[in-house]
C-alpha cells in the first residue's frame, strides 16, 4: 500500500515537472516569435525615422521624405513651438505626446490618447533665435499593433491548445518514465522474497537437523551419518547461493570485477568440456566438443569458465540417459560464437522469455531436486553483458535447447 502511494505521489511530481517544462517552452517560443515579427514589423518605419533624425540633425532646416512621418517642433524646455504648422490636429491630441529629453536618438513606442500608436525619435536639429531645440519625428503604427495584436490573440489560443494538451502528455510521459522503475521496484520485491525464501529452507533443514543431534548426545556418528550429511549439502547449497547473490549484487552496482586477458577460447573451452565428458560418460550421455574458432579473444578466464560451467551443468541435468550434448564454437563477423546444445526435455516459448530471470524456474523437470537455486543462467547472461556480448536460446532440432553466446 506504501508503494502504491509513494509511486503514485513520484507520478504526480513528474507530471507537474514536465508540465511546466512544456509551458515554459511554449511561452518562451511564443515570446520569441512575438518580439521576431514586432522587429519586421517595425523594422522599415523605423530605418525610415533612423535617417530622416540623422539628415535633419546635419541640416538646419525639417527634411521630410514620407507623408506617414509627422513632426513636432519643440523648445528646450518641451514646449511645441510649431503649432501652426500641425494645425487642428494639436488640439485633438499633439499635446499629449509624450516628450523626454533623456530619450534623444533613440526610437521608441508611445501611445496617445491611449488610441494612437507612434514610433517615435527625437533629435537636436534646429537653432532657433540662438536656442537649440528639438524635432520629434512620429509614424504612426496603428496598423502594424493591430497586426500585433491579432498575432498575440492567435499564439494565446494556439498556447492554450497546447498546454491543455501537455496536461495529458505530460501525465502519459510521467507514466511511461515511471514503468522501468515500477518494474525494477517490483523485481526488486521478488527478488528479496525469493532470496529470503531460498536461503530459510536450507537454514530450516540445518537447524531441525542440529536439533536432532542435540537431543541425542550420546549417539555415535555412524549412526547420525545421514542428517550429518544432509546438513553439509544443504550447508554448500546455502554457500553456493550467497556466492550467486554476491555476484548478482555486484553486478547490479556495476561492481563486477572483470580481469581480461587474451585467451585462446577453443583452449579454454577445451579444458573445461573435458571434465564434464567423462561425467556425462558415467550417466550413460553423450558429450561431444566441435571447436572451430581457435583465437585469441580478450575476456575474463574465470568468468567464462563459469558462463560455460553454468551452461554445461544444466544440459547434462536436463537429459537423459542415451542422450546428447554438444559445444561447438566458430568465429564471424569479428565475433565468437559458443553454442551448447542438448536433446534434453526442452524449453517452451513462454518459459524462454523468463528463462534469465533470477530465481526462475521452468515447470516439470526444473525444480529445487536438480539441486539448483534459478540464478545459474541470470548469472550466465551478466557475464556475456559484462563482455559485450549476447546470450540467447533457441530451439534445437528435433528436440532439446541451444544456447548460443557471441562474445
Amino acid at each position: 500500500m506504501e508503494e502504491k502511494k509513494f509511486i503514485q505521489k513520484q507520478l504526480i511530481k513528474n507530471m507537474i515537472y514536465t508540465f511546466a517544462v512544456f509551458t515554459m517552452l511554449v511561452l518562451v517560443f511564443d515570446l520569441l516569435i512575438y518580439k521576431r515579427a514586432e522587429q519586421l514589423l517595425y523594422k522599415e518605419i523605423d530605418t525610415e525615422l533612423q535617417n530622416l533624425a540623422e539628415l535633419n540633425s546635419m541640416s538646419n532646416k525639417i527634411i521630410l521624405l514620407n507623408p506617414r512621418i509627422m513632426y513636432i517642433i519643440r523648445d528646450s524646455e518641451g514646449n511645441i513651438i510649431n503649432k501652426e504648422t500641425i494645425g487642428t490636429i494639436y488640439e485633438d491630441y499633439v499635446g499629449d505626446i509624450y516628450f523626454d529629453i533623456t530619450k534623444l536618438n533613440t526610437i521608441y513606442s508611445l501611445k496617445v490618447n491611449s488610441e494612437y500608436n507612434y514610433r517615435c525619435i527625437t533629435v537636436p536639429a534646429l537653432t532657433i533665435s540662438n536656442q537649440l531645440c528639438y524635432v520629434q519625428l512620429l509614424a504612426n503604427v496603428d496598423g502594424e499593433n493591430e497586426s500585433l495584436e491579432s498575432l498575440k490573440s492567435r499564439l494565446f489560443s494556439m498556447s492554450s491548445i497546447i498546454i491543455i494538451t501537455s496536461i495529458v502528455a505530460s501525465y502519459i510521459l510521467s507514466k511511461k518514465t515511471l514503468k522501468p522503475i515500477i518494474i525494477a521496484w517490483e523485481r526488486q520485491t521478488e527478488f528479496v522474497q525469493n532470496a529470503a525464501h531460498e536461503l530459510r529452507t536450507p537454514l530450516t533443514i540445518i537447524q531441525a537437523k542440529q536439533q536432532l543431534l542435540l537431543k541425542e548426545p550420546e549417539s555415535k556418528i555412524i549412526d547420525k551419518s545421514e542428517d550429518i550429511s544432509l546438513t553439509i549439502n544443504e550447508t554448500r547449497r546455502l554457500t553456493k547461493l550467497v556466492k550467486e547473490l554476491m555476484v548478482l549484487a555486484m553486478a547490479d552496482s556495476n561492481q563486477l570485477d572483470i580481469k581480461k586477458e587474451n585467451k585462446n577460447i577453443d583452449e579454454l573451452i577445451k579444458d573445461v568440456v573435458i571434465p564434464y565428458v567423462e561425467y556425462a560418460k558415467m550417466q550413460n550421455k553423450e558429450l561431444k566438443i566441435e571447436l572451430n574458432c581457435n583465437k585469441d579473444i580478450n575476456i575474463d578466464v574465470n568468468k567464462i569458465t563459469q558462463l560455460l560451467v553454468i551452461l554445461l551443468d544444466n544440459a547434462i541435468k536436463y537429459t537423459k540417459e542415451g542422450e546428447k550434448i554438444e559445444v561447438k564454437t566458430h568465429c564471424k563477423d569479428g565475433k565468437c560464437t559458443i553454442e551448447v546444445l542438448d536433446t534434453g526435455i526442452g524449453i517452451n516459448d513462454e518459459q524462454k522469455k523468463h528463462i534469465f530471470e533470477r530465481f526462475y524456474r521452468a515447470e516439470k523437470a526444473r525444480t529445487r531436486e536438480t539441486g539448483g537455486t534459478g540464478l545459474g543462467l541470470a548469472i550466465a547472461q551478466t557475464i556475456v553483458k559484462a563482455h559485450g556480448g549476447t546470450i540467447k536460446v533457441y530451439n534445437n532440432e528435433p528436440k532439446g535447447t541451444k544456447f548460443i553466446v557471441k562474445i
